[in-house]
């Protein structure tokens, strides 16, 4: 063990107790981020081409929630550990377990988006663009939540690396605070670019451009953070060494990349 390793602090997991009512962090990542989210999106949905009204926005909370929680739940289920939870259903339900797939809840969230725009007789793609630029505020604080709670850390570091962790599950080599990597990549990096593409009013007029952005800029930084993150025991590395993250990231940068052309040309044709 490295003697300049940093020791894991003892954080407890539960964030909040209410007599018998438990909150963890990582519930409390959730619940702040999608509040957080709705609040973002209200300021940004004043702007043109004004994709939604706030009451609309204020609307699609539940569905956001429901499509987060249902597709993250889901999507972990058939993406990571599908023979576990064939021979065992009853888990499926046993999300205090954890087990939560961000790629199966961007799923979750295109559904309830595609349901509510044709409910409400809104632009799927205009407000594609709105939502995915809060996004990155629930990466943030869910990564944030991952590192409290010791849980998806890092390949083994090198020993001089100044910020290596042992981490209580993790075995006593120093190991990179992958968690925190993702969150500023994923979150802090991702939710500054897709702020700095909204404020360009020509971009937002270009329906389906800054979702197509979104998807190629997660599928990246999650791609990149995925080197220095430990692959989950039971999958291991996958085809040509690539993580099951990286496998799930290369599909959603194809679709990003061919809805920003589409919405480009798109736009171009009208001009």
């Amino acid at each position: 063990m490295s003697l300049l390793a940093i020791p894991f602090p003892a954080f407890d997991p539960v964030a909040i107790a209410l007599g018998p009512l438990l909150i963890r962090w990582y519930a409390l990542a959730y619940i702040l981020g999608l509040v957080l989210g709705w609040r973002y999106i209200r300021r940004l949905c004043v702007h043109p081409p004004h994709p939604m009204s706030p009451e609309q926005v204020d609307d699609f909370l539940t569905w956001a929630t429901v499509g987060v929680v249902l597709g993250g739940r889901l999507g972990y289920v058939l993406f990571y550990q599908p023979g576990h939870y064939l021979a065992n259903p009853l888990d499926i339900f046993a999300v205090w377990k954890g087990g939560m797939a961000f790629h199966g809840g961007a799923l979750g969230v295109i559904a309830a988006l595609w349901l509510f725009a044709r409910k409400n007789k809104l632009s799927f793609l205009r407000i594609g663009d709105l939502i995915c630029a809060a996004v990155p505020i629930g990466l943030l604080l869910g990564r944030i939540a991952n590192f409290i709670n010791g849980e998806l850390w890092g390949r083994e570091a090198p020993e001089d690396l100044p910020w290596a962790m042992i981490f209580p599950t993790g075995g006593p080599v120093p190991r990179h605070p992958s968690q925190l990597y993702e969150a500023a990549l994923e979150g802090a990096v991702l939710l500054l670019i897709m702020a700095f593409l909204w404020r360009n009013e020509r971009l937002r007029q270009k329906p389906g451009f800054l979702a197509g952005a979104f998807l190629v800029g997660y599928g990246v930084t999650r791609s990149m953070a995925e080197f220095f993150r430990q692959p989950d025991a039971f999958l291991g590395f996958l085809a040509g060494g690539a993580t099951m993250g990286q496998l799930l990231s290369v599909p959603m940068i194809m679709v990003g990349i061919a809805l920003m052309v589409f919405a480009w040309r798109k736009a171009a044709s009208k001009a």
